[in-house]
């Protein structure tokens, strides 16, 4: 029987979705927890990384390696580039690069660095699936590059170099990570992300406040997609 990887980067992120599953186990390994449990038949286990590339790599590696998924979905927010993204949009990754890689003094491109690769594509047929969940939902789902690095982008300087460098509509700080673990361990991947900041944002905006309603729509959004792939 096949099994679903679900992470997230934070606890907010993954508590919505935790809290929907049956016979929920929780494991310590590598210093964080992971919970397995059921959805509607369908044997998922959960983790938040913790913050960052190392972290999402380490977690991505152990849901695949330690507890034997073979397909990961990751779920989680992200800041704008694109001046067509506003807060609480929805854009799924159909590739992902590393902002923060740089070994040009060699010769080579941004985000690139030898067998490797600048931009890892997702799975094409996650995409679809995503795709389907969106019109029953009547969601409008974005698609586009997203790009990711060990810092927290809030230059708007930076945030434009990026967007020219990679053609990236969105950043984070954990995607390209996990989409080098799954592209190498030949395991099919999907993120979503919800924008959480953007370049006309609102000096009102609280953070924590959306971190849990958007948690909530994006949880939603994913367990549909569970359904979707124990159907199919």
């Amino acid at each position: 029987m096949s099994k679903i990887a679900i992470m997230g980067a934070m606890p907010e992120e993954v508590e919505p979705i935790v809290a929907k599953l049956d016979n929920l186990q929780t494991m310590t390994y590598g210093a964080n927890t992971y919970y397995e449990g059921v959805y509607h038949g369908q044997e998922v286990v959960v983790a938040y990384s913790k913050i960052g590339k190392v972290f999402a790599t380490l977690t991505a590696t152990m849901l695949i390696e330690k507890f034997g998924c073979d397909t990961l979905l990751f779920s989680g927010v992200a800041g704008a580039i694109s001046d067509e993204l506003k807060i609480g949009d929805l854009i799924i990754a159909d590739g992902l690069c590393q902002h923060d890689l740089d070994i040009t003094a060699f010769g080579h491109p941004y985000g690139f660095v030898p067998e490797g690769e600048v931009c890892i594509p997702t799975d094409v047929n996650l995409r679809k699936i995503a795709k389907e969940v969106a019109a029953s939902k009547g969601l409008t789902l974005r698609e586009g590059v997203i790009a990711t690095g060990d810092q927290f982008v809030a230059n708007a300087e930076r945030k434009d170099w990026i967007g020219s460098e990679f053609k990236a509509d969105a950043l984070e700080m954990e995607g390209a990570s996990v989409a080098v673990v799954c592209s190498a361990l030949e395991v099919p991947f999907f993120i979503l992300r919800a924008i959480s900041d953007s370049a006309d944002m609102d000096a009102s905006f609280n953070f924590d406040e959306f971190l849990e309603s958007s948690a909530k729509i994006s949880a939603d959004f994913i367990l549909s997609m569970v359904d979707a792939i124990h159907s199919k």
